[in-house]
């Protein structure tokens, strides 16, 4: 498994490094934002570990230039940002994970075995379209649309969706969703999933079409279909 670590502090790099390449990980060091932009563009990572302070290119901009690209590598933010607000911002731009800095080695091991799994089950996955009623969400072109109209999707909004629409007629409990989802431990009176499924409320059960997100009082959130 290669990996690719972007992060301009010496010390953590070779920290890093050397951990990772302990537990068999090949790792690829970048210590600057041009440099890693290229390194992402030219080949396939298994995984990439991203700080967000770093030199001429931020991590933000690097996210954003990720997922423009259409490059969905799970990326796990490294940070010594450890305020919410800029783990919701990663987030928001696509990341799929956020470890703060200081951290436990093994809780970082953990955090990359949790998403190389993720990321072998959405390999694996052989249907590439989900529906439910007439909303359709096509996986890989990261596309969805409802009775033929397309509605545009943050990357947290899509992978929410997917989700829900992955487990139809089924309760969700926000903590599961946040897991799956986020991928990170936030605090359990974080309302973070209520306001994603009210932004997407508001973006698929527009007025004149069927109510399909629900809530499920005290239990979590369904998507379903109504036979």
């Amino acid at each position: 498994m290669e990996l690719l670590l972007v992060e301009d502090n010496a010390r953590i790099s070779e920290f890093i490094v050397k951990g990772l390449e302990e537990n068999g990980y090949s790792v690829v060091l970048s210590d600057n934002g041009v440099d890693a932009r290229s390194r992402i563009a030219q080949k396939e990572w298994d995984l990439i570990l991203l700080d967000i302070m770093l030199p001429d290119i931020d991590g933000i901009e690097l996210l954003q230039y990720a997922r423009f690209k259409k490059i969905y590598t799970p990326i796990l933010v490294i940070s010594a940002l450890g305020e919410p607000d800029d783990k919701v911002k990663a987030l928001d731009y696509g990341a799929d994970d956020y470890l703060s800095k200081p951290f436990h080695f093994k809780e970082l091991i953990a955090r990359i075995n949790a998403l190389t799994r993720r990321a072998k089950l959405r390999y694996d996955d052989t249907s590439d379209i989900l529906k439910c009623e007439d909303l359709v969400l096509y996986i890989d072109k990261h596309k969805v649309e409802r009775g033929g109209r397309e509605i545009k999707l943050t990357l947290q909004e899509f992978k929410l969706l997917k989700l829900l629409m992955e487990n139809k007629n089924r309760v969700l409990a926000r903590t599961q969703i946040l897991d799956t989802v986020w991928g990170i431990n936030y605090d359990t009176n974080t309302n973070v999933v209520d306001v994603y499924i009210s932004y997407l409320r508001n973006k698929i059960d527009v007025e004149g079409t069927a109510k399909l997100i629900d809530t499920v009082k005290g239990r979590g959130y369904l998507i379903r279909t109504h036979d």
